[in-house]
Order: C-alpha cells, then structure tokens, then sequence
C-alpha cells in the first residue's frame, strides 16, 4: 500500500486559491463602481508572500473627482463667458478675454466673473444717472436765454396751455414745431428738462425767430 499524503498543505492550497478569486473580484468591483471622491485600494497576494502574510494595496484612480474638477471649470467659464459678452456691449470688457486662456482654472474664472460682475453694475448706475436729454449748452445755448423766452411765454410754467390750446408748455410750442425738434405727445405733458432740450434745438437752428415777440 502506497504511503497517505498529507492533507494539510493542499488545504492551505485551496484556501490560498480562493483568497485570490475573492482578490481578484475585489479589485474587478473596486474598478467598477469607482471613487466617491477618494483612492480606494484593492488587496492582493504578492507572489513573495505566505498564504498568511498581509497582501500588497493596490491602488485605484479617483476617476470621479478629476470629472467633477473639469466639469467645474467648465461651468466656471461657460459664466465667465455670458458675463465678459454683457461687459462687451457696454464698453466696459478689459482686453484680455480668460475663457479664450484654456489654461484658465476655476478660481481664476471665477475671479474674473466677479470683477465683470462689478463692472457691469458700475457701469449701468452710471447709465442711469446720465439725464435722459442733453442740456441747452450740449447745442450751444445759454439756459439763460430760455428762461427769458420762456418767462414772456408761459410765466415758466411747463404746464401751462394757452386759452386757444393751440400753444403748450413752458415755451408755447404748437404740435407742428414740437415734433420737428423730435418731440412726441403733448410738450405740456413733457418733462420741463426735455421742453428745455428742445426749446433750445429749436433755437440753434432758427435762432428766436419762433418766439417773435418774446425771444427779441
């Protein structure tokens, strides 16, 4: 009869070759499901290692967060770009354009949508504080001389009508004379730095001849 073989060691050789199917399906589900924002490490034997003895890490890429990193400056810069076209209309765009700088990052984008944002609003308060109309002396008249017109014609008053209510406004313009200076409606009705404006276009093409008796 032939001499029993041990049975131990082929039962550490199977319990070795199922930790490594367990190691291999480790790594396989590892790669699968990704990072959530950090490396996992998978285990395997190494070949210079017991059955007992710990196994090597194997390190696995965060394939997630370099997505969300580049997906986040993309929409750094997709902002940046709507806010540098909005500066551009109003003038107020500086010369070096960063969404066409693809080695921007996403801090530097954001920095700059912040100073495009800044002067955007800075820009349109501007806007709004300029008068709607130009001044008397934007076409070379004196305010001084309308307001002498415009004491003999109406008392200065921007709303007055005469009893005709063919003249209207601070100078008694008729609705002809009114709209050939680029006014609309009723100058009574206008605001009085806009009678004012257009009294004194008025004035810079003909002079005082439209106010014959109160513009001597």
């Amino acid at each position: 009869m032939l001499p029993r073989q041990p049975i131990e060691p082929a039962r550490k050789s199977r319990g070795r070759s199922r930790r490594d199917g367990l190691a291999v399906l480790a790594v396989g589900a590892t790669i699968a499901l990704g990072g959530a924002g950090v490396a996992l490490a998978a285990t395997t034997p190494d070949a210079s290692t017991g059955p007992d003895e710990p196994a090597t890490a194997v390190p696995v890429l965060d394939h997630d967060s370099q997505f969300e990193r580049s997906l986040g400056v993309g929409v750094a810069r997709v902002r940046y770009e709507k806010l540098y076209d909005k500066a551009k209309e109003l003038d107020v765009a500086p010369k070096r354009d960063l969404s066409e700088a693809r080695t921007a990052g996403k801090v530097a984008l954001a920095d700059g949508s912040e100073k495009l944002r800044k002067e955007i609003e800075a820009e349109k308060k501007r806007r709004a504080a300029e008068p709607e109309f130009g001044t008397p002396e934007s076409v070379g008249v004196d305010q001084a001389t309308l307001d002498s017109i415009a004491s003999c014609e109406s008392g200065g008053d921007p709303t007055a009508v005469d009893p005709s209510g063919t003249y209207r406004g601070k100078y008694q313009f008729d609705l002809q004379t009114w709209a050939s200076v680029g006014g609309s409606g009723d100058p009574a009705a206008a605001p009085e730095a806009e009678q004012d404006y257009r009294a004194a276009l008025l004035m810079s093409r003909a002079g005082s001849s439209p106010w014959p008796v109160c513009g001597g």
